[in-house]
């Protein structure tokens, strides 16, 4: 096993982890309401592309991860989870990015008038339910992983394997799930913008 690469503080990791979860979900929550009319030069929507490529590769990362872990290789496996984490900051900002610039997207607008009419409804038929499906498992497992991420990288880091071995069994594949929904969410909703 690794060396603790952290001394062990839970009563400090807590108060750490606790509140950058909370900035971090008020600031998702209260940045989503806010609309910034700036002409970009670009499409502001590429930041939505940003993330879908970001969350590929954090997919592929953690799928790494999981490969080192299980070969053995914690320092490999270490390295691969703290990018996946980095790339998940990456994330974040783009996310907050993208939805400071972009009004919302209706499932199925084809003619991209911002109403759905019923010959679009009837065009998108199931793909629709799918969609939300997907969307509405995807946005609360999303809003609830990072507090679970940070934990489960404070026990790793402060040599509680056991402890962190334990809270992983849970984190790792709901992380997964949410990196690849975001993908696909993302393919789905894509033609709309």
């Amino acid at each position: 096993m690794l060396q603790p690469a952290l001394k062990k503080n839970d009563r400090k990791a807590n108060i750490f982890i606790i509140t950058v979860s909370v900035i971090v979900f008020t600031a998702v929550i209260a940045l989503s309401r806010i609309k910034l009319d700036v002409n970009l030069p670009f499409d502001p929507h590429l930041f939505a592309l940003a993330n879908a490529t970001i969350n590929s590769f954090v997919s592929v990362f953690l799928l790494a991860a999981l490969w080192a872990v299980r070969k053995r290789n914690y320092v490999l496996h270490k390295k691969l989870m703290l990018v996946a984490i980095v790339l998940s900051v990456l994330f974040l900002v783009c996310y907050i990015a993208h939805h400071l610039f972009t009004h919302p997207t209706s499932f199925g607008d084809i003619d991209h008038d911002g109403v759905l009419s019923d010959a679009e409804t009837a065009q998108v038929g199931v793909v629709k339910t799918i969609y939300y499906i997907l969307l509405f498992t995807h946005i609360p497992l999303a809003g609830i992983i990072l507090p679970f991420i940070l934990f489960t990288a404070y026990r790793a880091l402060t040599g509680e394997y056991t402890r962190h071995k334990k809270l992983a069994r849970y984190t790792w594949p709901i992380w997964f799930y949410v990196a690849v929904s975001g993908v696909v969410v993302y393919l789905m909703i894509q033609p709309y913008y």
